[in-house]
């Protein structure tokens, strides 16, 4: 599956009613947001079950600025409607098929449960 654009209108719907949501924070004029988007497609073509999101921070001002964001790229993780992983900088095809399974891994119930 490839990546689905996000916007104000749909982000937190994609996030509630899909169980991993990931989400790539980006600008056109961003050259490491360019060097990752290659990257981050291919792991959504790898990853079908799997939802990922992309939010143009200059055509989503708003969006970017409740989800604060402070530098692009920023990769976002949404577990059962929890954000559980976020941070800024491009990362490599290794590194982002970490951070999916640490994601698919990762019991968000049991989190919750122990946050309480």
């Amino acid at each position: 599956m490839s990546t689905i654009d996000l916007t104000a209108g749909n982000f937190e719907q994609t996030v509630l009613d899909n169980e991993i949501v990931f989400v790539d924070f980006w600008a056109s004029w961003c050259g490491p947001c360019r060097n990752f988007a290659p990257i981050y497609e291919a792991a959504a073509e790898e990853h079908g079950d799997l939802v990922f999101g992309s939010v143009n921070t200059e055509e989503e001002q708003q969006l970017a600025a409740a989800a604060k964001v402070t530098s692009i790229p920023t990769l976002m993780a949404f577990k059962k409607g929890a954000l559980v992983f976020s941070q800024a900088g491009a990362l490599p095809a290794p590194a982002l098929a970490q951070v999916i399974a640490a994601v698919r891994d990762f019991d968000v119930d049991a989190a919750k449960a122990a946050g309480k």
